[in-house]
């Protein structure tokens, strides 16, 4: 619902809308902890925005989710060096024959 972006030198804490970039000293938080947020004493709290609502997720944000989902479920193999060839397979095992003939 909000992120959090605090510079410890200023003492200062700022809690704006959700951020689209990752950044150090930065925290997405919920809406229920975004309203609760207090600050050590001494500090400066800084609201963007003075109340949350819930958007639900964008259809850019379910594109990115099912992008992920893929890219993660994607079964990556190494290459093989051109002297290895597959001579049998069953299943996920792969038989596989070196040649031996000497490299120049």
């Amino acid at each position: 619902m909000a992120t959090l972006t605090y510079v410890y030198a200023d003492s200062t804490a700022v809690l704006g809308p959700l951020a689209h970039l990752a950044e150090p000293h930065s925290y997405d938080l919920c809406a229920e902890h975004a309203e609760r947020l207090t600050a050590p004493r001494g500090w400066e709290v800084v609201r963007l925005m003075p109340e949350f609502e819930d958007a639900g997720p964008s259809p850019d944000d379910l594109s990115a989710l099912a992008d992920a989902v893929r890219e993660a479920g994607r079964v990556r193999r190494p290459a093989e060096p051109p002297s290895v060839t597959e001579t049998a397979r069953r299943g996920h095992l792969r038989v596989l024959r070196a040649d031996d003939s000497p490299s120049a």
